[in-house]
């Protein structure tokens, strides 16, 4: 029995539903019922019937979907697949920040704990930060924990005061703009989209500036057929799979993230297989006090 047999049959068994974040190996995007970014999945794991959700991503995300999932099991298939950023930034170290700037309204990026998040007034997403930032209507703005993506949204706001986090996605900051400069010039002509967890000086040569999910829209939408595409490279997988009359080139093969590709088929089916038998070792569970103020954060950024 093939692993896509096998898949098929414990999710038939277990009622269950696979996610993939856009940056996932393609072969775990192939096997997938649904693929986006973070926020998008953990939305469609809450609409969804199934019992049994696998997140295939890294963990802040399967947090997350257990946070607006909380009668469904929420399991991932490598626990050790974290997030450096996530990681730069504690719940201890936010109230501290928190005691400092007291008039400051925390804004906290979905890529973060939900510890973090609980300590937060408001989440928000690469896609909606600029909106979720006008929404707050505060003077003063707490952002956490990426620098680069805060420093993108302070440039649309010059009469608010921003306080910057220093945290940063390390797949992000490697994308550079003589890496750009390069790209353009064995491909003139192409557009450049890049993330805005990139660095100012790579945002600042790019042409667009999207979230995963922009960039899968803008790929579909263009006339453009050849792009230039500055994120993670496991978007390219999709894009290509989308949109097969157009070439995608990364801006750099060097923004692989590691943690993301950590998860592969055989880890998919493993998992399915384990909980199956009864072993809950990789469900991801957030304390209820904790997930309780998570989601206030969360549902303030949804009504928006």
């Amino acid at each position: 029995m093939t692993a896509q047999m096998k898949l098929g049959e414990l999710k038939t068994t277990l009622n269950a539903v696979i996610l993939a974040h856009n940056y996932q190996a393609g072969e775990v995007q192939d096997a997938a019922d649904y693929v986006g970014d973070s926020l998008d999945l953990s939305r469609r794991a809450a609409e969804t019937d199934a019992d049994v959700i696998v997140f295939c991503g890294v963990h802040f995300m399967a947090e997350t979907a257990a946070i607006l999932s909380p009668k469904k099991t929420v399991i991932m298939p490598d626990l050790d697949a974290g997030c450096p950023m996530a990681d730069m930034i504690t719940a201890v170290e936010l109230r501290a920040a928190k005691a400092e700037h007291p008039d400051a309204t925390v804004v906290t990026y979905v890529n973060s704990s939900a510890e973090v998040k609980a300590e937060s007034d408001w989440c928000c997403t690469s896609a909606n930060a600029v909106g979720i930032v006008a929404a707050t209507g505060a003077d003063q703005i707490l952002f956490t924990p990426d620098k680069y993506l805060g420093a993108y949204v302070q440039s649309k706001f010059p009469g608010k005061e921003f306080i910057l986090w220093n945290g940063w996605c390390p797949t992000h900051a490697r994308i550079m703009p003589e890496d750009i400069a390069a790209r353009r010039a064995e491909h003139p002509g192409a557009p450049v989209m890049v993330h805005p967890e990139c660095r100012p000086e790579t945002i600042a040569a790019a042409d667009e500036v999207l979230s995963t999910g922009g960039m899968i829209r803008f790929a579909r939408e263009t006339d453009a057929q050849v792009i230039i595409v500055g994120t993670e490279v496991g978007i390219i997988h999709r894009l290509q799979k989308e949109n097969p009359g157009k070439e995608f080139y990364p801006v750099t093969e060097l923004a692989v993230c590691p943690n993301m590709k950590k998860t592969d088929l055989a880890k998919v089916v493993s998992v399915l297989e384990e909980y199956s038998a009864g072993d809950t070792s990789h469900v991801i569970k957030v304390r209820g006090d904790i997930a309780a103020r998570a989601r206030k954060a969360i549902d303030r950024m949804l009504s928006v």
